[in-house]
């Protein structure tokens, strides 16, 4: 077994079978990922521009960050490919999460008509475009606003595999092979079996939250840079058809959580008529429409109630209460 380091000299933002790989392992290896934020430096050159206003103590950790912008197509900024010796398509890649550590700070986002569940609604309200900025230093918690804090849980939001179908392939939507399914339960101390369809499975990491609710609402969670250790495995002639994962947790702990529910024929309508009602709970605690919606997506979770009660399922949603100290 070799321990290994892989850095964000080895970036990539797009899924490909005929990517050259950065680095080459053997069942039983680790390797340390070096990993960039979701916006791939973007952020970092807004707060350099002047764009955003940066707290005065994260403005030279921010700054030290915007490189120049990469050229090429635009997607998560994923750190590989690494081809591991003697897997199969038929087999399973085994991905054991040793560690992951945050860099200092990290940023979360919201815009109309964006990609987060309510955005096409809450644009009709006001929505401003709006990044909120985060010191991660603590390691455990990160203040949101006065008498507000959020748990940190790090996780990689994309893991995957290249698919079989020749590239390239975006790398927003999730596949049969992983990517981006922003899993916040894939913490350190989880195992992964990703679906192997391509000789060597050329393995790429990247797109690290210090902290996500189920259903990540305004489209981000706490995104970050930093770095992750994985140690990789094989399940020969595994046969799985999809992502499948072993974790020593199910989401956030609060002692208690105030639940607002919506019912609808429509899983993703139910979503949104949950949430709408916890919003205005947030907004009447003295947050902007833009805090409260930044708030419920690195922190509210989303759960599936019932499926069964034709015609209509029901979706709930989960503010934990301890982030405002009232457990």
């Amino acid at each position: 077994m070799t321990d290994h380091h892989l850095g964000t000299g080895s970036i990539h933002t797009v899924w490909d079978r005929d990517l050259t790989p950065a680095l080459s392992v053997r069942p039983g290896d680790t390797v340390t990922f070096g990993t960039l934020d979701a916006s791939d430096g973007g952020v970092a050159r807004r707060v350099v521009a002047g764009e955003l206003t940066a707290p005065a103590e994260l403005t030279d950790l921010i700054s030290a960050d915007a490189f120049p912008a990469r050229e090429g197509p635009r997607g998560h900024p994923l750190t590989g490919p690494v081809f591991v010796e003697g897997i199969e398509p038929g087999d399973a890649l085994i991905v054991d999460i040793l560690e992951v550590r945050t860099a200092a700070w990290g940023w979360t986002g919201c815009r109309p008509n964006g990609i987060g569940l309510l955005d096409a609604a809450l644009a009709e309200e006001g929505l401003q475009p709006y990044t909120h900025l985060w010191d991660l230093r603590a390691g455990t918690h990160a203040s949101f606003r006065p008498g507000i804090r959020v748990p940190l849980a790090p996780f990689p939001g994309v893991l995957g595999v290249a698919p079989a179908e020749p590239g390239p392939h975006p790398t927003a939507p999730p596949r049969q092979v992983g990517g981006n399914m922003d899993i916040r339960q894939l913490v350190a101390g989880s195992t992964l079996y990703l679906p192997v369809e391509v000789p060597g499975a050329l393995f790429s990491v990247g797109d690290l939250h210090a902290a996500q609710g189920d259903g990540e609402l305004s489209g981000t969670g706490i995104e970050c840079a930093g770095s992750v250790t994985l140690r990789f495995g094989v399940e020969r002639g595994a046969g799985l058809t999809t992502p499948e994962f072993v974790t020593p947790t199910h989401g956030g702990t609060s002692r208690r959580w105030h639940a607002t529910t919506g019912h609808h024929p429509n899983l993703m309508t139910a979503a949104r008529i949950a949430l709408r009602p916890l919003l205005r709970r947030l907004q009447a605690r003295g947050l902007s429409l833009e805090d409260a919606y930044i708030l419920s997506s690195v922190c509210v979770d989303l759960k599936i109630s019932q499926v069964v009660d034709a015609p209509n399922y029901t979706v709930s949603a989960f503010l934990p209460l301890d982030v405002f100290g009232e457990g």
